[in-house]
């Protein structure tokens, strides 16, 4: 994985593909364990994944669009988020055709891996939130 140097920009490639990718996820501190593990998952299936780590958005806004565009590459539509709280706020780096795997809960009393799997925000719930992304995507549908 790419260093965190990246982090006074407020976001960074943490692992990137070959080529352009399929589908970027693009996550903060602990949830980038599921987007790592959802990109093992799709990476398996032939889907290339970059996962970027996006510590601060306002840091990652004050970036010229040059490196903005390295890290998000406005070529690639298909994208989610991975956000261990509600979505609010995602929109503008998933974009139309991108989704967020997020949790909209609040109350429940667990550890944060029993929660996890009962409110779905598993590895399998970003892949499945990136194979409709790159479907949204192709088809041009929001």
């Amino acid at each position: 994985y790419a260093p965190a140097e990246g982090t006074a920009r407020g976001a960074y490639v943490l692992a990137d593909t070959d080529g352009e990718p399929d589908v970027i996820l693009v996550a903060t501190g602990s949830e980038l364990s599921l987007a790592v593990a959802a990109r093992d998952v799709l990476a398996g299936e032939d889907i290339a994944a970059r996962v970027v780590s996006m510590p601060c958005r306002e840091w990652f806004d004050e970036q010229d669009s040059d490196y903005r565009d390295s890290v998000l590459p406005p070529s690639v539509r298909a994208r989610v988020s991975v956000e261990a709280g509600v979505a609010q706020g995602w929109r503008e780096i998933v974009g139309d055709a991108g989704r967020s795997v997020s949790l909209e809960h609040f109350g429940a009393s667990a550890a944060a891996g029993v929660l996890f799997r009962e409110f779905g925000f598993t590895p399998e719930a970003v892949v499945s939130a990136a194979r409709e992304s790159m479907t949204a995507a192709s088809a041009g549908n929001d």
